[in-house]
C-alpha cells in the first residue's frame, strides 16, 4: 500500500474541483447566450448582499489552490484581493491556469513543504501555522467553500446543475 502524502491530500482534489469549475463556466455561458442575459448577471451574482460575486468565488477557487501551495513555499499567504475577471474568457484563464500550475508540481518537492513555516497575513493579524496544517486546516476548507459559493450563486440565477456538476470527475480506480 502506498503511503498517503500532502499531495495526495491536496493536490488532486484541486485539480478534480477547478477541472468542475472550469465546466461551471463553460454550462454559464451558454445559459447567458440561450436565456439573452448577459455575462455580467452571471459573474456579478451575490448569494447574499454582504458576500462577495461570482467573479471572485472563481478566481478564489484559484487563491487557495495553487496561491496557497506558493503561500507555503515563500512561507506567507495573504488574501488576493486584486480585481477579478469580468468576463468567462477570463475566468477560464484564471482556472487553466491554476490547473496548468499544479499540474506541474513535483510531488516529493510538495511533500517536503509540510513542515515550512507559513503565515497567513492579514492586516495586522499573522497566523502561524506548518505548511501542512496550513494547506489542510485553511487553504482546503476556502477552496471549498469559494467552490460552493460559486456552484450555488450559478443554482440560485436559474443555471441546470447537479451534484455531478459540483464533483467534477472523480479519481476511480482502474
Amino acid at each position: 500500500m502506498m503511503p498517503f502524502s500532502l499531495y495526495e491530500a491536496v493536490v488532486p482534489s484541486n485539480l478534480q474541483i477547478l477541472g468542475a469549475i472550469d465546466a461551471l463556466l463553460d454550462k454559464a455561458e451558454a445559459f447567458c447566450v440561450e436565456h439573452g442575459r448577459a455575462a455580467a448577471d452571471l459573474i456579478d451574482g451575490r448569494v447574499a448582499p454582504d458576500m462577495l460575486p461570482f467573479g471572485y468565488q472563481v478566481k478564489s477557487c484559484a487563491a487557495h489552490s495553487i496561491g496557497g501551495i506558493d503561500g507555503v513555499r515563500v512561507g506567507t499567504f495573504s488574501p488576493d484581493m486584486s480585481p477579478w475577471p469580468t468576463e468567462f474568457a477570463g475566468l477560464h484563464s484564471v482556472i487553466q491556469a491554476a490547473i496548468a500550475q499544479l499540474n506541474e508540481i513535483d510531488r516529493d518537492a510538495f511533500d517536503a513543504l509540510a513542515e515550512n513555516d507559513t503565515y497567513f497575513a492579514f492586516g495586522e493579524t499573522r497566523l502561524p501555522f506548518t505548511g501542512a496544517n496550513f494547506l489542510l486546516s485553511f487553504a482546503q476548507p476556502n477552496f471549498y467553500f469559494h467552490a460552493t459559493i460559486a456552484y450555488a450563486i450559478l443554482r440560485a440565477q436559474g443555471v441546470k446543475l447537479g451534484k455531478r456538476d459540483f464533483l467534477g470527475m472523480p479519481r476511480i480506480k482502474r
